[in-house]
C-alpha cells in the first residue's frame, strides 16, 4: 500500500503530503501489446456509432511477433507428447509393469489437463476503460448526471473470523467511491445476525458524514481509512495542500476515536442487555439482547434461546442511511467537524443492512443464499439496473472502478450483451516474498486475460459487477423472446418483486425509492425470509446458484450458457484489495473448498460437456479445465512418492531404456517453461509470480487437492457436499509482526500427505549419496548416469517444496539460511546410516 508514496519521500512528515512528481504513467498496451480497435474507433468516428454511444473501453492484443511464436510452441509441444506417449507405447519395457501402467495413465492425463489449460489461451485480450469518454457522455453540465443505478452488495459471515474493522472499512470505501451519489446504494448482509454488527454499521454510517467529504473535497486514494492511514506519507493530488494537513489531522483523530467506539461495542451491548434484562423480570429466564433504542434485538442474541440463535432467526431489513435526495437521517447524531466543505457534496448514499432470516427447518446456501436475499431485497427498494458484490474483507482501491465496469456494460459494441465485469483480485497484507503464492498472478493475469478473447473470464467471487436481469435468468438481446412472463414458481410468490423484475427486464427506472412505509418494510422482511427460496427457481436457474461449495464459477457458468459474455477489467491503478489468508492452514482449506466445488459442479447438472447450450466451444473447454484440474494430483502425488524405490536394493526403472526416457521428460518439462516465459512476457508478470505458483501447485497437489478428490468421493457416495467454512482473517496474537500469521503452523490431517513426500524425498537423496559411497567402484558409467538422473527429480521435488519446508520450520523460518543448512545435515544423517546398516549386514542381508 505504501509504494506508491514511499518511493519519493520516505522521511516526510504527515503534514508534509507528497506531491506529484510529473512522471508519466506505465503505457496501458504495456511492451508486448499493441491496439485491436483501430478499425471500430475510426468507423465509430466517423459515423457517430451505430446507436449513438461512443466506444467506452479500447481494446488491445499480444503483439504478433510474440502471438505467433506461443501458439507455435503450444503446437510443437502438443506433438512432442504425442510422440513421447508413442515411444511409451512401443517401448513398454519397466522392471515394475503395474507402476508402468499407472505411469503411463498419469502422462496422458498431464498432457490431456495441460492441453485443457493452454487451448483456451489462444488469444489473449486485454480491455481498457475509457472513463474520460464515460464522463463526456453520461455527466451533464449542471452538474448531475444521467449513469445508470448500481446496487453494491457486501457480504460476512462471521464477525470474529471476519473482523468488523475490515468489514467497515470496505463499506466506507464504497460510500467515497467517485459516483453518482444518488445513483448507487450499498447492501451490507450480516449472516451472524449479530448487534455488534448493525451498531457497527450504524456507527460508519456516523463517521462517513466526515470521511466521505473529506475524500470527495481531496480526492484521496484509497478511499478505505485504515489502508489510506497506513501510507507513511500520502500521495496528496488535490488543490489545497494548505488545508489539507488540517483536514488530515482531523480526520485521522476523528478515525481513531471511531475505532475506539467499534471496540467498546460489545462490551456495551452487553452491559445495556443486562440492565434492561434486569427491568423486564416479566420475561422469565430469556436473557434478550436490546438495541439502544430500548427495544429487543430481533437476530441472535448473546445469551442464545432457540429463536435467537445464530441460524435461527426471523429476518431483518433496516435502512440505516435513506436515498441522499430525503436526507441522512442521522439527526444530531452525524460526525460534525470545524472543516470546511462549501464547496464539496456533503451527500451519503444509500446505506441498507440485511440478516436473512434462518431456520433449522431449511438450507441456507451459505453465501449464495445471502446473495439472492440481498439481490430480492434491492430489487424492492432500489432496483438498479446493476448490481456488483465484494467480500467483506475487500475495499475499493481505486475511486473510479464502478465508473470502469459501467464503461463495458454501456459500450456500443458487446455492452447489451455483457452479463458481468470481472475485476482481478489483488491483495495489500501478503508477505514480500508471496511465500504460499497468495497474489496468484499467473491466474489474474493470464489466465484471466486469455478467457477475455473468448466468451469472457469466469466469475471470481468478488469485485464483479452484474447486469441485473442477467442474474434472474434472462437471456441476452439477440436470444431473447419478447413478452417474458414473470412467474411466481421462478421468483417467489412477492407480488412487490415480481412487479419489480418485469420493471427491470423493461428497463424502467426510478433514481428514488419507494417510501418505506411499513408494510413495505413487512414485504422486505418477507423477500429476505429463510423459506421464500422454497419451491421456486432460486438457485437453480435464477440468482446465483446453490448446492455446490463454491457458487461463483457455476454462476458464471449459467450465465455464459444462456448466451452472455462477460469482460475483464484492468485499471493502471488496481480497481479493489483484499486480504488473503497467508497462513498456510487456511490457505489449504480456502483451496479445498475451491478445488471441491469444481468436482461437485463436474458431477452436477452444470457439467461442462452437457451444460450451457450457447457456450462456445473454447469456453467449455476452460471450464472443464477448472472443473477436473484437482484429479491431476493423484497423479502427481503418486509420482512425488516414487523416490522410496531408492529403499530397493536392486536397480529399478519405470521405463527402459531409462535414458532416454529422462531425455523425453526434460525436453516436454523445459517446453512448459518456455511456453511459460512467453506468458510471463504478455501477461506482465514476474519469474518469481511464475515460480511461486509452480511451488505451491506441488503443494496442493501433495495435501488440499486430494483431500478435495477424497471428499467428492464422499459426496457421490453418501451425497454429502463439501463443508463450507469461512477463512479466518484474524491474524496470530503478535500484534507487532505484520506477517505473524505466516509462521503460525497449524497441523491438520491434510498435511500428512506432503509430510510424506518430504521425507520420501530426503530420505532417497540420502540414499543416494550413501549407495553412491558404498558401490561407486562397482558402478558402471550407465549406472552412475541413471542414478545421477534420478537423483535430479529427487532435488526437484525438494526445491518446489521449500515454502513448504519453510513452514514446518515455524518462526525459525525468519531465517531461511536455517534450512539451508538443515537439509544437506538431514541429507547426511541418513546417509550415514545408510552406510553403517550396510556395513553391519553387509554379507548377511543385501540391502
Amino acid at each position: 500500500m505504501a509504494s506508491a508514496a514511499g518511493t519519493s519521500g520516505g522521511s516526510a512528515s504527515l503534514a508534509d503530503p507528497l506531491l506529484p512528481s510529473g512522471k508519466k504513467p506505465v503505457g496501458a498496451k504495456g511492451k508486448y501489446w499493441e491496439a485491436a480497435d483501430k478499425e471500430a474507433r475510426r468507423a465509430a468516428k466517423e459515423s457517430g456509432g451505430e446507436d449513438g454511444r461512443p466506444l467506452l473501453f479500447r481494446t488491445y492484443k499480444v503483439k504478433g511477433a510474440l502471438l505467433h511464436t506461443y501458439r507455435a510452441l503450444i503446437f510443437i509441444r502438443l506433438i512432442a507428447v504425442l510422440l513421447f506417449f508413442g515411444w511409451r507405447i512401443k517401448h513398454n519395457n519397466s522392471d515394475i509393469m503395474w507402476f508402468w501402467t499407472m505411469s503411463v495413465v498419469g502422462d496422458v492425463w498431464f498432457g490431456f489437463s495441460w492441453l485443457l489449460n493452454q487451448l483456451p489461451k489462444y488469444n489473449p485480450v486485454k480491455t481498457i476503460p475509457d472513463i474520460a469518454a464515460l464522463k463526456r457522455q453520461y455527466d451533464l453540465p449542471d452538474g448531475t448526471s444521467s449513469l445508470p443505478g448500481i446496487d453494491v452488495f457486501v457480504t460476512t459471515a462471521d464477525p470474529i473470523d471476519e473482523p468488523i474493522l475490515y468489514t467497515m472499512n470496505c463499506v466506507l470505501s464504497i460510500l467515497a467511491s467517485n459516483y453518482p451519489v444518488d445513483r448507487y446504494a450499498c447492501y451490507l448482509s450480516d449472516d451472524s445476525g449479530a448487534l455488534i454488527q448493525y451498531e457497527s454499521f450504524v456507527e460508519t454510517a456516523k463517521f462517513s458524514t466526515l470521511w466521505v467529504p473529506f475524500c470527495r473535497k481531496h480526492c484521496i486514494e484509497p478511499r478505505a481509512p485504515e489502508s489510506y492511514f497506513e501510507l507513511e506519507a500520502p500521495l496528496y493530488t488535490g488543490t489545497a495542500p494548505e488545508e489539507f494537513k488540517n483536514d488530515y489531522s482531523s480526520v485521522r483523530r476523528e478515525y481513531g476515536e471511531f475505532k475506539e467506539r467499534l471496540d467498546s461495542l460489545s462490551s456495551a451491548i452487553s452491559k445495556r442487555s443486562d440492565v434492561y434484562n434486569s427491568m423486564k423480570t416479566d420475561q422469565g429466564d430469556a436473557q434478550a439482547t436490546w438495541m439502544a433504542n430500548g427495544t429487543q434485538w430481533p437476530g441472535a442474541w448473546i445469551d442464545t434461546t432457540e429463536n435467537h440463535r445464530k441460524g435461527h432467526h426471523a429476518g431483518i431489513v433496516k435502512v440505516v442511511l435513506d436515498h441522499p435526495t430525503r436526507g441522512h437521517n442521522l439527526g444530531s447524531q452525524a460526525c460534525t467537524q470545524s472543516l470546511n466543505f462549501t464547496n464539496t457534496d456533503t451527500r451519503i448514499p444509500m446505506l441498507v443492512y440485511i440478516s436473512r432470516g434462518k431456520s433449522p427447518s431449511y438450507d441456507h446456501n451459505k453465501k449464495a443464499g445471502a446473495l439472492n436475499a440481498q439481490l430480492r431485497a434491492s430489487g424492492l427498494l432500489s432496483n438498479a439496473q446493476f448490481i456488483i458484490n465484494f467480500d467483506c474483507d475487500h475495499y475499493i482501491n481505486n475511486s473510479q472502478a464502478l465508473r470502469a465496469a459501467i464503461c463495458f456494460m454501456l459500450d456500443q459494441r458487446e455492452g447489451d450483451n455483457t452479463a458481468f465485469v470481472q475485476f482481478p483480485q489483488r491483495f495489500d497484507n501478503v508477505d514480500p516474498s508471496d511465500r504460499y503464492g497468495n497474489h496468484n498472478r499467473v491466474f489474474f493475469d493470464g489466465t484471466m486475460l486469455a478467457l477475455n478473447g473468448l466468451q469472457g473470464p469466469s466469475y471470481l467471487g468478488t469485485g464483479c459487477m452484474f447486469r441485473r436481469i442477467a442474474l434472474y435468468g434472462i437471456d441476452p438481446p439477440h436470444c431473447r423472446q419478447d413478452n417474458i412472463v414473470v412467474e411466481a414458481s421462478r421468483f417467489g410468490s412477492s407480488i412487490l418483486f415480481l412487479d419489480s423484475v418485469s420493471k427491470a427486464i423493461n428497463q424502467e427506472r426510478s433514481t428514488i425509492p419507494p417510501t418505506l412505509s411499513e408494510t413495505f418494510l413487512t414485504e422486505m422482511e418477507t423477500v429476505v425470509s429463510a423459506s421464500h427460496d422454497k419451491e421456486s427457481g432460486w438457485g437453480k436457474g435464477v440468482g446465483y446458484i446453490y448446492d455446490i461449495a463454491t457458487e461463483d464459477i457455476v454462476t458464471g457458468f449459467r450465465i455464459h450458457g444462456q448466451g452472455w459474455r462477460s469482460m475483464y477489467c484492468t485499471m493502471e491503478r488496481d480497481a479493489f484489495c483484499g486480504i488473503a489468508p497467508i497462513n498456510l492452514t487456511e490457505r489449504l482449506h480456502q483451496i479445498v473448498r475451491w478445488s471441491g466445488g469444481s468436482l461437485e459442479m463436474f458431477f452436477s447438472r452444470n457439467n461442462p460437456l452437457i451444460g450451457g447450450g450457447r457456450l462456445r466451444i473454447l469456453q467449455r473447454v476452460s471450464y472443464l479445465n477448472m472443473t477436473v484440474y484437482p484429479v491431476t494430483s493423484l497423479f502427481i502425488l503418486l509420482y512425488a512418492l516414487s523416490p522410496v524405490m531408492w529403499l530397493i536394493p536392486d536397480e529399478v526403472y519405470i521405463q527402459r531404456p531409462f535414458t532416454q526416457y529422462v531425455v523425453y521428460l526434460l525436453v516436454i518439462i523445459l517446453m512448459i517453461h518456455i511456453i511459460g516465459w512467453l506468458e510471463i512476457k504478455w501477461a506482465g508478470i514476474t519469474w518469481l509470480d511464475y515460480w511461486r505458483n509452480e511451488q505451491f501447485f506441488m503443494i496442493g497437489s501433495t495435501s488440499a487437492y486430494p483431500t478435495a478428490v477424497l471428499h467428492m468421493v464422499v459426496n457421490l457416495l453418501t451425497k454429502k457436499g463439501i463443508h463450507f467454512r469461512v477463512t479466518s482473517k484474524q491474524t496470530a496474537a503478535d500484534t507487532n509482526d505484520k506477517f505473524a500469521d505466516l509462521y503460525d503452523m497449524r497441523w491438520v490431517p491434510m498435511l500428512i500427505p506432503t509430510v510424506t513426500v518430504l521425507i520420501a524425498n530426503v530420505g532417497a537423496i540420502g540414499v543416494a549419496m550413501g549407495k553412491t559411497a558404498v558401490y561407486m567402484g562397482a558402478w558402471t558409467i550407465a549406472q552412475k548416469t541413471h542414478a545421477a538422473l534420478g537423483l535430479l527429480f529427487n532435488v526437484w521435488i525438494m526445491v518446489l517444496l521449500y515454502p513448504f519446508a519453510l513452514a514446518i520450520m515455524g518462526r525459525w523460518a525468519k531465517r531461511p539460511v536455517i534450512l539451508v543448512v538443515l537439509l544437506p545435515v538431514a541429507f547426511v544423517i541418513v546417509c550415514l546410516v545408510y552406510v553403517t546398516v550396510h556395513i553391519l549386514l553387509g554379507g548377511i542381508v543385501a540391502f
